[in-house]
């Protein structure tokens, strides 16, 4: 299967783009992945989105549970490898 940038196709890259970069975007993603596994809070990322009115990127990419799974990726591990460091130094 083709790639797009590293991701799995234009979607996918196109949510992530918009999830990891977006402040807003990226902070809800993040409190949504902390709370639970990474499929379930996709599925609950997207409905929160759809209760919004929120079902595409501003570029026409839509919000799936896999795409924005694949953009949650390693999301929660950040905050577990930065709190289990002796040496609070980056």
């Amino acid at each position: 299967m083709a790639k797009f940038n590293g991701h799995k196709n234009w979607n996918h890259w196109n949510v992530s783009l918009w999830i990891n970069n977006d402040e807003e975007l990226y902070r809800m993603a993040r409190e949504f992945a902390d709370q639970d596994t990474r499929r379930m809070a996709a599925m609950n990322f997207l409905s929160y989105l759809g209760d919004m009115g929120i079902t595409k990127t501003p570029d026409g990419a839509p919000y799936t549970v896999s795409s924005i799974k694949a953009a949650m990726v390693g999301m929660n591990g950040v905050i577990l490898i930065c709190t289990n460091r002796s040496d609070p130094r980056p």
